[in-house]
């Protein structure tokens, strides 16, 4: 079988992603896939960082705006609708180009995860939320890292809703997760992916730009997005409103801390996500890094860029 070639273009935030993906698209007839897990969402605009019509330079953009901030969307989810696109976008004769900083969302797509369908026990399920209510996440964390370890170091131990389903899987099949996960490995993809990411050499330098992000993230309005968000019914219990820039704005809308505070928490928590980003991606030997802080800059960025995806298309 003949593989669909696709260019990912993967990195932390705020290193200059969207740009060189609109640039790349323009010359080589691209269009954009956003793997995103908060881009997907209508209505999270700012603080996801979504490309406006101006940024995105008549570039179609895929997998955005593509479902309501109150429902439910996973990796398995993201991976069938994002294969859709890219089937359609080479049939148009059009070069397929990923875009984002979700990991797992880019690493189940390129790699063919199999999400076969594992029944839901939804008693079992609200029973564990109420343990982690009672008890504190943790205790959930360590009984999963009893059953399965392997899972346990890919979750975050504040990370309640994987957490929940790592243990419902185990609960419904009698299997880990980590089974299922090494089982879907083994499964071939249809992709052969060149991957391009973007990284600082100076990290200080790359957490100053994920700053002065958040400041103009709060000077565009993203507080009034928040509270327009939150006067939706169950947006608050929803996976999108756990995004970094949504969750932390919660607590100074209901008088719990000043706004001062709250920004704060935004520039602390994208900075441990852009750590996490890091970490993830380069277990991937195959990426090709570029630097932002260059001595070049973007242009040199972009310029090796444009020859590894010639090269690589030709």
């Amino acid at each position: 079988m003949k593989k669909i070639r696709v260019a990912v273009i993967c990195g932390p935030t705020a290193t200059g992603k969207t740009k060189l993906s609109v640039e790349l698209c323009r010359e080589f007839s691209g269009e954009v896939v956003s793997a995103d897990s908060m881009q997907v969402y209508k209505m999270l605009d700012i603080g996801s960082a979504k490309p406006s019509e101006v940024e995105r330079g008549g570039v179609p953009h895929h997998m955005m705006d593509i479902i309501e901030p109150q429902k439910s969307f996973n990796v398995s989810d993201y991976c069938r609708a994002a294969a859709r696109c890219i089937e359609d976008i080479e049939k148009r004769g059009r070069l397929p180009f990923i875009v984002g900083g979700t990991g797992l969302y880019i690493d189940s797509l390129i790699g063919g995860v199999d999400f076969s369908p594992i029944e839901n026990d939804y008693e079992y399920r609200e029973e564990l939320k109420a343990r982690a209510e009672a008890e504190g996440t943790a205790a959930l964390y360590d009984e999963l890292m009893r059953i399965d370890a392997r899972s346990a170091e890919k979750i975050n131990v504040n990370d309640e809703k994987r957490i929940i389903r790592a243990l419902e899987i185990y609960r419904v099949t009698g299997k880990t997760k980590s089974y299922f996960s090494e089982r879907s490995k083994e499964q071939k993809s249809i992709y052969e992916p060149l991957y391009i990411g973007l990284n600082y050499h100076d990290r200080a330098l790359m957490y100053e730009r994920i700053r002065a992000r958040v400041d103009e993230m709060m000077s565009a309005g993203l507080l009034c997005e928040v509270k327009r968000l939150t006067e939706i019914d169950g947006f608050l219990s929803s996976t999108a409103a756990k995004g970094i820039g949504y969750k932390e704005l919660y607590p100074y809308l209901q008088g719990e801390c000043t706004l001062e505070d709250a920004v704060e928490e935004i520039k602390r928590a994208s900075t441990r996500y852009a750590k996490r980003q890091l970490t993830w991606f380069r277990r991937n030997k195959d990426i090709n890094w570029l630097y932002a802080d260059s001595d070049g800059g973007f242009d040199e960025v972009s310029r090796e860029a444009r020859k590894l995806v010639a090269e690589f298309f030709k």
